[in-house]
């Protein structure tokens, strides 16, 4: 392996799952498994469209990884705990190996856990993330939410309305805003760990870490409109995933499976 890859400056990967935590899951179809893991402020129901293809050959586990959806808060998080996390919830469910397919944050813990545990991966699929390190892009979306007092809103859209300002996006607000939910008193809530977020949003710019590459084959579906995989990211790529296949969806942004559902699909398909 060449320096680009070992001369990475972050501890090892943990080597057992001790410290992980049990994910909340959804499952679909039946036949060899395959898992989902979703984004930064995401959750397993946006793969909804793709689970639903998918099941139709396949035993679909569509995941909530750590502090997102319905799975548990932590104040710990980073890339090998929640390949641990992954890992335990494989094998609760009694999945020797699979099929797993990550998308951004999803796709870097996707890429950790062939690193860590690299007999629970038979197929690597990563949608538009690269294993380098990148920036604090999202910081500001994470201090947004947290900045809002939820218990003097009365409506979604005042809350809307609000992120506005900090968020002129529509279409990223709305995203942002699926994580709403409401207790039984009908008070506003954030369904995923915004301050666990925060506090370790640090680390899940890191690059992936480990002690070799992953042999088995692997995919990475980049965006043609998205600047996440690189030209210059293609030797680091391949120092961690020799056996990768690198193709690009040109009409697709960095949410590539819903951008081009399709296409997104038929190279899965086709890898699968």
């Amino acid at each position: 392996m060449s320096n680009r890859a070992a001369g990475i400056l972050i501890p090892r990967p943990l080597t057992n799952i001790r410290s992980s935590v049990q994910l909340h899951f959804k499952t679909f179809g039946r036949g060899r498994p395959v898992v989902l893991l979703h984004g930064l402020f995401g959750s397993s129901d946006n793969w909804y469209h793709i689970t639903l293809q998918l099941a139709k050959l396949f035993q679909v586990f569509a995941v909530d990884l750590r502090n997102h959806g319905q799975s548990p808060h932590s104040d710990e998080m980073n890339y090998p705990l929640m390949a641990a996390d992954v890992a335990r919830f494989m094998a609760a469910q009694g999945i020797p190996s699979s099929g797993v397919i990550g998308h951004s944050m999803g796709g870097k813990t996707a890429m950790q856990l062939a690193l860590q545990f690299p007999d629970r991966v038979d197929q690597l699929i990563v949608s538009d993330m690269a294993p380098r390190a990148y920036p604090p892009v999202y910081a500001d979306l994470i201090a947004a939410q947290l900045a809002l007092d939820l218990k003097s809103y009365s409506t979604r859209q005042e809350i809307e309305d609000a992120l506005a300002p900090q968020i002129p996006g529509l279409a990223l607000r709305r995203f942002l805003l699926k994580n709403l939910g409401r207790d039984s008193a009908g008070a506003f809530f954030w369904k995923l760990n915004l301050r666990g977020l925060a506090d370790n949003y640090w680390q899940l710019g890191q690059p992936v870490s480990g002690s070799g590459p992953f042999l088995k084959p692997a995919l990475f579906i980049r965006g043609g409109q998205s600047n996440y995989i690189n030209a210059s990211d293609e030797p680091l790529i391949r120092d961690w995933f020799p056996a990768a296949a690198i193709k690009t969806i040109p009409a697709a942004g960095h949410w590539v499976h819903a951008d081009q559902p399709e296409e997104f699909l038929r190279l899965v398909l086709d890898f699968l």
